[in-house]
């Protein structure tokens, strides 16, 4: 789940998890970029060098009483001591080519693991179709760094890339998470990757939970597999034993 710049961002996001029955969720920053110069950026490339508000998750999170766990926007146009100086707040750690455009082949950005392994922290990515921020390129970012922990984020690229279940299945560092695929992209990665390797996600607000949920209804899984991708993955990710 994202906080936004927003008034009353914070109180909307606790009231939602509420309302979907969520006890916690992972928290980054959002509002970063105008949606509308992301969607072109998605098109037809570019990039901002605007700082995530990772202060303001921070303190939301801090208030939540453990429900809301923060990560790191990492900016690689900033340098790395940017984000190491303050990992140690924090329990994971997002890059982002889409709002950044910096890929993922960058050396910034292999720094930027490179603290996230010092600290423990999973790092949650979300590809693109271009040279450097493909699937392909988060796979020899996960090669290089074999001990830390990669989300694939938005179910691959588009809303139909079973092409990135391919590529990540021998992965066994990179977990997918689910929001914004289709419904038949999440019944495959959980056939093809195992129910240990699939993470659910909203991207609220930009989607509602309750979305992303009925997905997952649709395909009436198992009670024991749907824990696994509710709740017990994630914990570990962060290191947690599941309560």
């Amino acid at each position: 789940m994202r906080l936004a710049r927003k008034p009353g961002a914070d109180a909307r996001l606790v009231s939602i998890l509420d309302e979907c029955g969520f006890d916690r969720a992972v928290v980054c920053a959002g509002g970063t970029i105008d949606l509308d110069r992301l969607s072109r950026q998605l098109i037809l490339g570019g990039h901002v060098e605007t700082d995530a508000d990772n202060d303001s998750v921070l303190a939301t999170c801090a208030a939540s009483a453990g429900r809301l766990v923060p990560f790191y926007f990492a900016n690689p146009h900033r340098p790395v001591q940017a984000y190491k100086d303050r990992a140690a707040e924090f329990r994971g750690l997002e890059i982002s080519p889409a709002v950044h455009g910096v890929g993922l082949t960058d050396p910034r950005v292999a720094e930027l693991v490179g603290v996230a392994a010092e600290f423990g922290h999973p790092v949650y990515a979300v590809c693109l179709d271009r040279p450097g921020a493909g699937v392909a390129d988060l796979v020899s970012l996960a090669r290089q760094h074999p001990a830390v922990s990669f989300v694939l984020g938005h179910s691959g690229i588009g809303n139909i890339d079973f092409y990135a279940l391919t590529l990540i299945t021998d992965e066994a560092n990179i977990v997918l998470e689910t929001s914004g695929g289709y419904a038949c992209v999440a019944d495959a990665a959980v056939s093809r990757l195992g129910a240990e390797r699939v993470v659910f996600g909203s991207e609220f607000p930009l989607q509602h939970p309750t979305v992303e949920l009925a997905k997952f209804a649709a395909l009436r899984l198992p009670d024991e597999q749907w824990r696994q991708i509710a709740w017990d993955n994630a914990h570990r990710l962060l290191g947690e034993e599941p309560r």
